[in-house]
């Protein structure tokens, strides 16, 4: 698994890491029970915080993209890969939204209006 950040972009060190690993659980470049990195070793060969990577893993747990064990570290959950029906339906509803010439600012208020 890759895992990339640019410390010069405006989204934050966390977000971009976990918008990273996110990515290679959907894409299934990572499978359920992988291990990731621990947070240190992840941090140390990225250049960044510890917390950042705890937050950013933090944040993917309580997503259910991962588990976090005492002792084990961060594990990809069984539950991360049932995306792909979803990704479908994603898929042609921005392929409908580019037809009708939507911004992706209106499809991302109709999808929080929707989701609410």
């Amino acid at each position: 698994m890759l895992v990339r950040v640019d410390p010069a972009s405006e989204t934050p060190l966390f977000e971009q890491l976990a918008a990273s690993i996110r990515q290679s659980v959907i894409d299934k470049s990572v499978t359920a029970g992988e291990r990731l990195p621990s947070a240190r070793e992840l941090a140390s060969s990225l250049g960044v915080n510890m917390h950042t990577v705890l937050r950013a893993y933090q944040e993917l747990r309580d997503e259910g993209f991962i588990e976090l064990r005492r002792g084990r570290g961060a594990i990809i959950a069984a539950t991360a890969h049932s995306y792909d029906t979803l990704a479908d339906g994603i898929t042609a509803i921005v392929a409908e939204a580019r037809t009708q010439n939507v911004s992706l600012a209106a499809l991302t208020a109709l999808i929080r209006e929707e989701y609410k």
